[in-house]
């Protein structure tokens, strides 16, 4: 049953992490550290800055105590982390990060080749993460990739979703993301996955991560929004996208989403225009077209409203 709208909703900003993880020649700390800057000032309060993982196996994220360390800290701003395991979170303690991101899947063969393990496997190895965070009074956060969808077991039971996310909940997580990493997700499922979800965590405690790959992420954010779902995640500039999903155009772009929201009348604390420009920005930096329709459409309203030279 759809619950009344709500009057604002909470844009956790993963454009730093996830969206940039993938790209294949190195970005810069600098860039990263000024796009984080950027996004803060649009008036975002929830933004995934980096990841305390193997150089080895994400390159791209091997300056994430650089880029944590060169921040403009915002004291408004909650600035999270992607850490697998204990020495990631030793690293992620030491450049001072305010949430710690835990990650599993429900599916069973992307969790064994993404993450080499079972799922079961992979919340046993984050109990020293979790036990650490709350040591240090840092919130937890656990994601839940392929929720929706697998690219090896095709669609996900919702009763396969409210598994892992009993399962975070024991390990101590103060919310979970129902993630669509391949993007393959429809309103339906979206819906079903939700109501399974809710009936282990408080539906307040989950957040919406949606990938556009059928064009179905807005759709998916309205059919989360009516059960009631308060936060999503997007990332500028859509950028980011899933390697097991051919044709994957990326995370849901914060522009689209904040358009969205804001033609509803939902406050998200945040300026679009200025987040067209973050986006603007990073787009430039990594030499990507901006993914965002909602962006390009604004930038050449921008263009257009010009004057004409003389």
């Amino acid at each position: 049953m759809a619950t009344p709208l709500p009057a604002s909703v909470e844009i956790v900003e993963v454009g730093p992490r996830d969206g940039l993880q993938n790209e294949s020649t190195p970005v810069p700390a600098a860039v990263k550290i000024e796009l984080v800057d950027r996004l803060a000032a649009a008036g975002l309060r929830a933004i995934e800055a980096a990841a305390f993982v193997s150089p080895r196996w994400v390159p791209q994220m091997a300056d994430g105590a650089e880029v944590m360390a060169g921040i403009r800290r915002d004291a408004r701003v909650r600035y999270s982390a992607l850490v697998p395991n204990q020495r990631g979170m030793e690293a992620a303690l030491a450049a001072g990060v305010q949430e710690v991101v835990v990650f599993s899947a429900a599916s069973e063969s992307f969790a064994r080749r993404n993450i080499n393990c079972s799922i079961a496997e992979s919340i046993e190895r984050f109990e020293p993460v979790a036990r650490m965070a709350r040591d240090a009074g840092l919130r937890l956060r656990g994601s839940i990739s392929c929720a929706l969808g697998c690219p090896y077991e095709g669609p996900i039971a919702p009763a396969a979703v409210a598994d892992v996310v009993r399962r975070m909940a024991a390990l101590g997580c103060d919310s979970v993301d129902v993630a669509d990493t391949i993007g393959v997700g429809t309103p339906g499922a979206v819906q079903a996955a939700f109501e399974a979800a809710a009936r282990v965590l408080p539906m307040e405690r989950l957040a919406g991560h949606f990938h556009d790959t059928y064009g179905q992420a807005l759709v998916n954010v309205l059919a989360a929004l009516q059960l009631g779902v308060r936060s999503f995640h997007a990332s500028v500039a859509g950028l980011g996208g899933c390697p097991y999903a051919r044709g994957a155009t990326g995370n849901l772009a914060t522009e689209d989403l904040l358009y969205m929201l804001h033609g509803m009348g939902i406050a998200t604390g945040t300026d679009l225009q200025a987040v067209v420009d973050c986006g603007e920005f990073i787009s430039r930096a990594v030499g990507r077209p901006n993914g965002s329709r909602a962006a390009r459409a604004l930038l050449a309203a921008r263009e257009s409203a010009k004057p004409a030279c003389a």
